[in-house]
């Protein structure tokens, strides 16, 4: 019986070395990967290799004219160091894929990750991944690293660009590469099959896409409240009683439009979470999926209250510059010059006094909050605080929501 337990514990210690070494650093093999492509992309990526502890090998076609290359790092022809990695990194543009055509033979069975982008979305038929496939057939393609700059492959991952989108059709080549993106510091992501390359290929040419609606919503309101207040303060006056104040067009009534936008826009921020709530109560679950307008709206608040914050800076700035407007200059020296030839003088309102102080406090508080809030939204803030303090924030700006409605009512 003895004897027994002493053979069972010798097996489980050989099972757990066994997997200690099977879960341990990659062999020499596995740390060697090559680099085609010298540019700023292939450099920066293989200053990122050598730093997690690759050996790195740039594959050029004049190896001894290569300048600024990461120390550390061999530079070889690319027959060379085709041979010499298994893992090989295409940091050049789909122009150039040609040179790759001779080396398919020692391209065979080997990883090749397509880094490259195109100038604008549809340029090529097919995506440029596929295309190097069909290049070389008999090589493993795996899309991946083309969504990250060079400077974010130089100075390390943050939270705005720690993700890492990949794609192709052999699970073990992904497994490889998904292997690389995690000790380089990333957060890797499988999208599929090599088919969404193109998809992956389209992201870098995306311009600001969770933008478009909130840029919509607040030009058109913009555009609607500026002309209503001109239609009703300045061609009504001038219509009605012939005076020209068409000088306050470009501060007063900025001025006007700027909170009323910035507080509909903040409304719309905080209203599509309202109405989810009241969805899920409704329908009795949190599983069911939204409706798409409504997924649409929610997906873009962070941006709706950004811009928000933008019209109040905008409303606060027209504020400050009161004091120096023509206008505003002209019409205090004028009753000024009126009181001194009146010989009057004008009694200090106490009640007046406390309103205007009120009126400029509240609105430097919620101002303050506004900003506030605009600083939780900074992906460096807000992944830094827990739900109950994101909560908490959240609570104060509908407090803010409040003040700043009642300094636009006094207005």
């Amino acid at each position: 019986m003895m004897d027994e337990e002493r053979s069972n514990e010798k097996c489980e210690s050989v099972t757990l070395s066994l997997m200690s070494e099977a879960v341990s650093a990659p062999t020499e093999c596995e740390k060697r990967v090559c680099v085609f492509g010298t540019g700023d992309m292939g450099r920066s990526l293989g200053l990122r290799l050598l730093q997690a502890g690759y050996s790195v090998m740039f594959g050029s076609r004049r190896p001894q004219s290569c300048n600024f290359l990461p120390n550390g790092a061999q530079v070889l022809s690319h027959a060379e160091a085709a041979q010499a990695a298994h893992l090989i990194f295409i940091a050049v543009q789909r122009e150039h894929y040609d040179f790759l055509v001779p080396l398919a033979y020692h391209l065979k069975g080997k990883v090749l990750v397509d880094l490259s982008n195109n100038l604008k979305k549809n340029q090529y038929p097919e995506a440029n991944a596929e295309y190097l496939q069909s290049l070389v057939p008999e090589a493993e393609v795996v899309k991946g690293f083309n969504t990250l700059s060079a400077w974010a492959l130089q100075n390390g991952p943050s939270d705005a660009n720690r993700q890492v989108y990949i794609c192709g059709d052999r699970a073990e080549a992904k497994q490889v590469v998904l292997a690389v993106a995690t000790k380089l510091g990333f957060s890797a992501l499988d999208r599929g099959s090599l088919s969404a390359s193109r998809e992956l290929e389209d992201f870098p040419l995306q311009l600001f896409p969770l933008w478009r609606l909130p840029m919509r919503i607040a030009v058109g309101l913009t555009a609607f409240f500026f002309f209503y207040l001109l239609i009703r303060e300045i061609l009504y006056a001038y219509i009605t009683q012939g005076k020209d104040i068409s000088f306050r067009i470009m501060v007063s009534l900025a001025n006007r439009v700027c909170p009323i936008v910035s507080l509909i826009m903040l409304a719309l921020c905080y209203l599509p979470g309202v109405l989810a709530s009241f969805l899920q109560l409704y329908r009795g679950t949190k599983y069911r999926r939204f409706p798409d307008w409504l997924d649409r709206w929610m997906l873009c608040r962070k941006q709706l209250g950004l811009l928000a914050l933008g019209f109040a800076c905008l409303h606060v700035l027209y504020t400050l510059i009161i004091p120096i407007r023509y206008y505003v200059r002209f019409w205090a020296t004028e009753r000024t010059v009126t009181q001194i030839r009146q010989n009057g003088t004008n009694e200090f309102i106490t009640s007046r006094a406390w309103h205007s102080d009120s009126y400029l406090s509240f609105g430097i508080l919620g101002f303050g909050l506004y900003v506030l809030l605009g600083i939780t939204s900074l992906p460096s803030v807000s992944n830094a605080l827990s739900w109950r303090e994101f909560s908490f924030v959240q609570l104060i700006d509908k407090v803010e929501f409040s003040v700043w409605v009642r300094e636009i009512s006094s207005t």
